[in-house]
């Protein structure tokens, strides 16, 4: 739809976690940097924590592309699950056979982490929104990363959570757990000036040619209504891409920002002045209607 409008190949500002798009900017190139020199050094546990829509699973998934042939990664999206379980997940990516005793189940599962050990592969245990793992399901991750020869660990685990990984962890009932972090990292939004060159970074995988596309005013809207977490980043610069888009307008500005803010939960809102406030009443009011026109639009071109 407008991506051609503005000369690109495609949709810049998705919320899929694509990793052509990852920033290698500031804390997050510190953060992967730091998890693949920690992983090839053998730590064991290694804990990523951020607030919702600051890059995990983005994150997660470069490091998981990046570590190398001499790893073996698994990943886990979904860590709800019982100690069993876990097991039995672990098992499917290992291409063990399932059993339904506990020990058994374990045992197959070392004797193919050696395995691979002994082949020279390093076995690594990625579990996104582990904030949702139940604390016995934590203790029975921690029994696994038990699993070593003499001289290194057999599997290495990182953790990637809301901050709510963080309380869960310093729960009494898996202490042992948290002495093994060895390594911990954090992701904070960006600041305005990582905010500009995240976005002049996407558009330009996005094959964007040209001076800013966004004029001065409409970042800074878009960073103070983000409060520089990626995730509400794009989904404003997408909201003020398909506003200048309807408008006919190739050069985004305060006008289709504050569509995008008005239209976007979740976002900060700028105080404004009476006036400025009636004026944007207006544009509230007919915002709805530019986003459902625009809706429908994609409908009928995704249809013929």
């Amino acid at each position: 739809m407008y991506h051609r409008f503005f000369g690109l190949k495609e949709p810049p500002f998705s919320l899929s976690p694509d990793t052509e798009y990852f920033f290698a900017y500031g804390h997050y190139a510190n953060a992967l940097n730091t998890l693949i020199v920690a992983l090839r050094t053998g730590e064991g546990f290694i804990k990523v924590t951020g607030e919702v829509g600051t890059g995990k699973t983005l994150l997660c998934r470069k490091l998981l592309k990046s570590i190398g042939k001499n790893f073996k990664p698994i990943y886990i999206p979904n860590p709800q699950l019982s100690p069993h379980g876990l097991q039995v997940a672990l098992a499917e990516e290992l291409a063990i056979p399932i059993s339904r005793y506990t020990h058994r189940l374990l045992n197959l599962i070392t004797a193919r982490l050696v395995e691979y050990a002994n082949n020279g592969k390093h076995v690594v245990l990625c579990i996104d929104e582990a904030q949702a793992m139940p604390k016995e399901t934590l203790e029975a991750l921690r029994l696994i990363t038990n699993l070593e020869t003499e001289k290194k660990k057999l599997i290495q685990v990182v953790l990637f959570g809301q901050p709510e990984l963080d309380v869960s962890i310093n729960d009494p009932a898996v202490r042992q757990l948290k002495q093994r972090i060895t390594f911990s990292y954090q992701l904070e939004p960006l600041d305005k000036r990582g905010m500009d060159a995240y976005i002049m970074h996407r558009l330009r995988i996005a094959n964007y040619v040209g001076a800013y596309l966004f004029d001065e005013e409409a970042l800074n809207i878009i960073h103070r209504s983000s409060r520089g977490i990626p995730r509400l980043i794009n989904i404003l610069c997408h909201k003020s891409l398909m506003a200048g888009y309807g408008q006919g307008q190739r050069i985004i500005s305060k006008l289709q920002t504050d569509l995008a803010v008005r239209d976007t939960d979740d976002t900060q809102m700028i105080h404004y002045s009476v006036a400025s406030k009636r004026k944007n009443l207006l544009w509230l009011s007919a915002s709805s209607a530019l986003f459902a026109t625009l809706a429908s639009f994609a409908t009928y071109f995704a249809t013929h």
